[in-house]
């Protein structure tokens, strides 16, 4: 089962699950100085400008998501219970197609994981930037903020389309048209018309 999609400030900050709050901030600190150093040796492009504010964002609220034990272990308590309901329905679809069963399940994971995807990508990036210590680290300002708006939220999109793509929806039977049929129903609609 892969959770590629859930959001992972571990990953982002190169750390163990269970590092602590003083090698949060190091890490921080020593990833947000080399993308700062980055940038101002790179070429500045519209698309290197939106990727270097996402990675800033993901640096900032993997910082206050991780340094603070108990907010660190709610996220991941949430994340950890989203990977498993996606392995349930994922499980009790296989065992059984019938959409009516799995039908609460999906709408229950779709709710959680947009909530989860809001909360994680767009409101704690942006509440990362009023924090004092990541701002003056990243030097994270209004023009970024306004600037993040939307790629935060096409960021939250692609990660929520990553997870659908895997997850089990029942296959479309392709409708079966009978084309003669068809131009005779269409013939006599446009000579109703014309009467």
């Amino acid at each position: 089962m892969s959770d590629a999609g859930y959001i992972n400030y571990f990953e982002i900050l190169g750390l163990r699950d269970n590092a602590n709050p003083g090698e949060v901030r190091n890490t921080y600190r020593t990833k947000m100085k080399a993308l700062v150093q980055e940038i101002k040796r790179s070429t500045i492009t519209e698309d290197r400008r939106a990727q270097f504010i996402l990675e800033m964002a993901k640096l900032n609220a993997a910082a206050i998501v991780l340094r603070d034990n108990a907010r660190r272990e709610a996220y991941w308590t949430e994340r950890q219970e989203l990977i498993a309901l996606e392995k349930r329905w994922c499980e009790a679809a296989d065992q059984d197609p019938d959409p009516e069963k799995t039908d609460a399940m999906r709408r229950e994971f779709d709710g959680r994981i947009r909530s989860f995807l809001s909360k994680y990508v767009e409101e704690t990036m942006f509440e990362a930037a009023l924090d004092k210590e990541v701002a003056e680290t990243s030097g994270w300002n209004a023009y970024y903020s306004r600037y993040a708006l939307n790629l935060l939220r096409h960021y939250r999109h692609l990660l929520y389309h990553e997870i659908l793509e895997r997850l089990p929806f029942h296959a479309v039977t392709r409708p079966s048209v009978d084309w003669g049929e068809r131009a005779k129903f269409v013939a006599g609609t446009l000579a109703m018309k014309d009467a």
